[in-house]
């Protein structure tokens, strides 16, 4: 079950613990990898990395700064030149600027918009001719809960999440009739550098309210992802799963 031979992914965000964890769970069930990410030195690392546990199969890094337009139509086409096409794309990348709305610059707003929603829709323009052509593709952007619930002090992240949301059901409605299924997976509280930040008051305090009574690890997510790229999950596409406890039930 699960099998990605001979397929070809691009990973975005793959220098952070969520992405880490897809692009080593899509590996390992044989896809030909892109990697990218702002931290070369991270990629280069996993690329050593899965490349020594899985010999012989291919592992490319393109480091991208997806804020800008430019960069990101890049990536595609230096994915697609290494990998010779591009089959699944998977939207990790984000980034937080949180702050209350009085105090929130534009500046803090647009960058938010720029890496977690323009750039998703950048680079799912970009790939989905070669998807429509060759008559096959997944998409898995990776939103969040809050873009459900919203959460206080994160308008813009929230927004954001809230939109990927809804691009990727008008792009699935765009795109079925051509075997290309376009999805969302939504983390709730996962442990990543940016959980680890919290004290011990402010963990426990989430986690009584997450019925399972513990954060998901990044490998709940990437075992999420992997199902909605496979060819088992071919006739799920609009959908957006929810991988949170039981925090949120909708």
């Amino acid at each position: 079950m699960f099998d990605l031979t001979e397929r070809c992914a691009l990973v975005t965000g793959a220098s952070g613990g969520i992405g880490e964890a897809i692009a080593r769970k899509l590996y390992a069930r044989g896809a030909t990898l892109t990697l990218s990410g702002t931290r070369q030195r991270m990629l280069e690392s996993l690329r050593v990395a899965l490349r020594t546990r899985v010999p012989g199969t291919h592992v490319f890094v393109f480091p991208c700064n997806l804020s800008e337009a430019e960069s990101v139509e890049r990536l595609v086409t230096e994915a697609e030149s290494a990998m010779g096409r591009v089959d699944i794309l998977v939207n990790s990348a984000g980034v937080t600027r949180d702050s209350l709305i009085l105090r929130m610059k534009d500046d803090d707003w647009a960058r938010v918009m720029d890496v977690n929603l323009t750039a998703a829709f950048r680079l799912s323009r970009a790939v989905v001719r070669g998807m429509i052509k060759r008559r096959f593709g997944r998409m898995v952007h990776i939103t969040s809960i809050v873009g459900i619930t919203g959460n206080p002090g994160q308008v813009n992240y929230a927004a954001a999440k809230a939109g990927m949301i809804g691009m990727t059901k008008s792009l699935a409605a765009e795109v079925a009739a051509r075997n290309i299924t376009v999805n969302c997976v939504a983390p709730g509280f996962i442990t990543t550098a940016m959980t680890d930040t919290l004290s011990e008051v402010q963990r426990n305090k989430l986690i009584s309210g997450i019925p399972a009574g513990r954060f998901g690890v990044p490998e709940d997510i990437a075992a999420a992802t992997l199902f909605l790229v496979s060819p088992e999950a071919g006739y799920i596409t609009g959908q957006t799963l929810h991988i949170n406890g039981g925090m949120a039930m909708v």
